[in-house]
């Protein structure tokens, strides 16, 4: 999906991860594999240790960091040790995510825990938390300002909390009959937005060291990252297959409370007791349950949301104020990410 983005820094991005993990885990003894587990959801090594070299990742955040601290007006090469930051606390929220979900694979391989047991992958993810915050303390050897590195700590433990929590209403909703638009929008700000927008507030915050300006570097990429998880909403359910990979309709299969969904089950009887009385969904069921949400205006609605949340980060992006190289970097990044079509 990045493969018209600049290599440059992703191959940086790649290495700042690497060396992280070298020089603040010297002690992880690799006999007993506990360096093995670390590296395997990194996308690194198989189970067996042995060099893994397939994607496991698109690097989308710490981009971000980057490019916003270049669209900031500084240098991004100061900028790696935040984009590492945010990458690490990115898979430690995946390993614990994976548990709680059940979730057996990603990125087409045995999660942590299907491989090494549940304990185990707790511990590999405690381990990846504390390598975020070891990785964001190298800003000292950046000459950076000791405000600007503190603000930059503080905001990455205010968004580890937020991204728990919106990991806990994730999981709190799939047990709940009823939960509402404003709801599911709250919950994918922490889940999904949070951390988009701390990458573009720590690049500009380093690029600039103006905290507020940082601050609307953030909201463009909050509304970035709803605008996202939105655009993904919609694909899960009109998505082209040949395209996204997934099966047709394939949210409405695994009965996810998507947005589109929670918009249709607002306002359709018969949504609602289709959901409630059909333990599993047949091609028919499927065929109703589209055509149903097509005709309460879910798809319109959901794709105006989107359109809204676009037209947001975009006003927030010129009250910004980017310069070029990195603002043309940044508008790249975010067409990649939005160029699957539904």
């Amino acid at each position: 999906m990045l493969n018209n983005l600049p290599t440059e820094q992703l191959e940086a991005i790649e290495t700042a991860l690497r060396e992280i993990y070298t020089a603040d885990a010297p002690a992880v003894d690799e006999t007993a594999g506990f360096g093995i587990m670390l590296r395997y959801p990194m996308g690194w090594v198989e189970a067996d240790g042995s060099p893994y070299h397939h994607p496991t990742g698109k690097r989308i955040r710490p981009l971000m960091v980057l490019f916003c601290a270049e669209a900031a007006g500084g240098d991004w090469h100061d900028a790696l040790p935040a984009a590492a930051a945010v990458e690490i606390l990115h898979n430690f929220s995946l390993i614990h995510d994976d548990i709680e979900d059940n979730s057996p694979i990603r990125h087409g391989r045995p999660t942590v825990w299907q491989v090494w047991g549940i304990a185990n992958a707790i511990n590999v993810g405690d381990a990846t938390f504390t390598l975020s915050f070891q990785a964001l303390h190298h800003l000292r050897d950046r000459n950076l300002p000791l405000s600007t590195v503190l603000g930059a700590l503080h905001a990455l433990g205010d968004t580890a909390l937020t991204l728990t929590r919106g990991q806990h209403l994730d999981m709190k909703f799939e047990h709940e009959q009823t939960v509402t638009v404003e709801q599911y929008l709250q919950m994918i700000q922490g889940k999904t937005a949070a951390l988009v927008s701390l990458s573009a507030y720590l690049g500009a915050l380093i690029g600039c060291g103006d905290v507020e300006r940082a601050a609307i570097f953030g909201e463009f990429a909050l509304a970035i990252g709803l605008a996202f998880q939105i655009h993904d909403d919609i694909l899960g359910i009109w998505g082209d297959p040949a395209v996204t990979g997934k099966s047709a309709a394939s949210d409405i299969l695994s009965r996810k409370k998507s947005l589109p969904v929670l918009y249709g089950l607002e306002r359709s009887a018969d949504l609602r007791a289709r959901y409630t009385q059909t333990e599993t969904f047949s091609e028919a069921d499927i065929t109703a349950v589209v055509t149903e949400l097509e005709a309460v205006g879910a798809l319109t609605y959901a794709r105006q949301l989107e359109q809204d949340w676009n037209a947001r980060a975009l006003d927030a992006l010129q009250r910004a104020e980017p310069v070029s190289p990195g603002t043309e970097k940044l508008r790249g990044l975010v067409d990649a990410l939005f160029e699957r079509q539904a």
